[in-house]
């Protein structure tokens, strides 16, 4: 059932509202710190790999763009979180910047007490508006200090380092934070940043290479802009170095909820556990085994890479088997020990689903060629998945999401699971005028779908406990800058004063919020 337009006007799909799900099911919004807060040369913070990727690499993102003023968060806590209450979320997901408390990445460098004061300002703003604060350590932007130190997470010394911020984490803010996230989308930054060389810090082999390999059809899990050209000038190694970064991550998180679990969780109450995201294949030919396999390993090689070590302590068997010439990392035994069962809850990010089959082959060695998978959009028919949203890699579909969450239940020993990202992108138009941009149909279809796909699930037994629209406003979103639009609300950048507008959306959640009724029409500017 979709939205009809009529002269900026929607007639509300009400297929889905909260009442649908348990009374204490938790919803909320989520963002990430350089996304959102701005303020990049402001109150102590120091750059991290995203403000030097996008300061040397300006070609790397859309028009130009950086984080360098986001959306102003940081000196509008008040107001977002006024926001916040009044659409009725009850929960809010944000990232800890590394770099803006801990400068130079090491408490022993110095500690910045206006990073400390911003964080505990906004932590204690949600929760006196009743709205429980779920943190981030770790959403992509490690402190350049530590990158030009020993290249950052290249490097196993990252290990102590971030555990040690953790910590700093946990003692200033565990009192009041009970929902502790370490590390967001690991796989996105493993291959973005050192395999597509797409996203800081930008390693990722030749252009010559990258090439070869699209040629080829090996673009597993690809969300770059087509065609552009990313001078990555032949630095890093996309055969071994995502596998060296996916291990210290792993291990980043291991020690971090040993930490947690020895010395803080029973004082301070709270639960611990990490953010994966993952992209459903379908075989493009449901009756060939061949296919079959291929979206198999398409899954293993996004979202099995890090989950299957912290289910049962090792790599997918299909990441052993095709990742030849020993360049997968081994964990040795007491790591294995510490992975196993390391989460509390598992925080999963959904959008998108692809068709996959075998991809020609290259001799080119990659983690973009190991897999041996071709993902596409279309079936043998050519028809798409499902409705195309504002960048050229996402597609809407739900039975994808149902499926992944049904995967979680059977194969990885049914984990309590927050929906930690969820939501629709539209390409950002500046020939439209506000009035038209603020209406957002395809988005409130997105949610209504997935969010009756996510009720499907739980009545199936999937132990869903939460559910995160990404993204609460229009915000930074990487290699794509300002030209992608995420938010249930519209930012103004075009007047410098980035003044938030609820859109269709909004008005649309709000409702879903408060329960099952007859949802009225209602114009997308009330």
């Amino acid at each position: 059932m979709g939205a009809t337009k009529t002269n900026y006007t929607y007639s509300f799909p009400d297929d889905i509202s909260s009442s649908d799900f348990k009374s204490n099911f938790v919803w909320g919004a989520a963002s990430s710190a350089y996304q959102i807060e701005g303020a990049a040369f402001e109150g102590g913070r120091q750059p991290s790999i995203w403000d030097a990727f996008c300061l040397k690499n300006p070609g790397a993102i859309e028009n130009g763009d950086n984080g360098n003023k986001a959306i102003n968060a940081y000196y509008k806590t008040k107001e977002d979180v006024q926001t916040m209450k009044k659409l009725g979320l009850k929960a809010y997901r944000f990232s800890i910047s590394w770099s803006r408390i801990l400068p130079g990445g090491k408490p022993s460098m110095g500690i910045n007490q206006e990073g400390v004061d911003y964080y505990n300002h906004l932590i204690d703003e949600l929760i006196s508006n009743g709205i429980v604060p779920y943190a981030t350590l770790f959403h992509w932007d490690t402190p350049n200090a530590l990158e030009e130190d020993y290249m950052g997470f290249l490097s196993e010394l990252i290990v102590p380092d971030f555990v040690d911020y953790a910590e700093f984490c946990f003692w200033e803010f565990g009192d009041r934070v009970k929902h502790w996230i370490t590390l967001n989308e690991p796989y996105t930054y493993a291959a973005y940043g050192y395999a597509y060389g797409t996203m800081a810090p930008g390693r990722g082999g030749s252009d010559d290479d990258l090439a070869t390999v699209l040629a080829a059809g090996s673009n597993l899990g690809l969300r770059n802009r087509n065609g552009r050209n990313f001078n990555n000038k032949g630095a890093g190694n996309p055969a071994t170095e995502p596998y060296d970064v996916a291990h210290n991550l792993l291990l980043c998180h291991a020690y971090t909820v040993k930490l947690y679990r020895d010395r803080f969780q029973e004082s301070q109450g709270g639960v611990i556990g990490i953010t994966l995201n993952t992209q459903y294949y379908e075989p493009l030919d449901p009756t060939k085994q061949d296919d079959i396999d291929a979206a198999n390993r398409g899954i293993d090689f996004i979202f099995g890479w890090f989950m299957e070590p912290i289910y049962s302590g090792k790599y997918p068997q299909t990441m052993i088997d095709n990742v030849t010439g020993g360049r997968l990392p081994e964990f040795k035994d007491a790591e294995a020990k510490l992975l196993t069962g390391s989460i509390d809850f598992l925080g999963l990010n959904y959008y998108t689903s692809q068709y996959a089959t075998t991809a020609a082959p290259t001799d080119v060695v990659s983690y973009l060629t190991d897999s041996k998978v071709h993902q596409q959009a279309e079936d043998p028919n050519g028809n798409p998945i499902g409705p195309q949203g504002g960048v050229f890699w996402f597609y809407s579909y739900p039975p994808g999401f149902y499926k992944s969450l049904m995967l979680l239940k059977t194969n990885y020993g049914d984990p309590i699971v927050y929906i930690t990202e969820n939501g629709w992108p539209d390409e950002n138009n500046n020939d439209i005028k506000l009035e038209q941009a603020r209406v957002d149909s395809e988005r409130v279809d997105y949610y209504n779908s997935h969010l009756q796909s996510l009720r499907d699930a739980i009545s199936d037994g999937c132990k869903v406990l939460g559910y995160f629209a990404w993204s609460l406003m229009d915000n930074f979103e990487w290699n794509s800058g300002y030209s992608v639009r995420f938010g249930l609300f519209y930012i103004d950048y075009a007047h410098g004063k980035y003044t938030r507008y609820p859109k269709t959306s909004a008005i649309w959640f709000k409702r879903f919020l408060k329960g099952r009724n007859k949802l009225l029409e209602a114009e997308a500017t009330a």
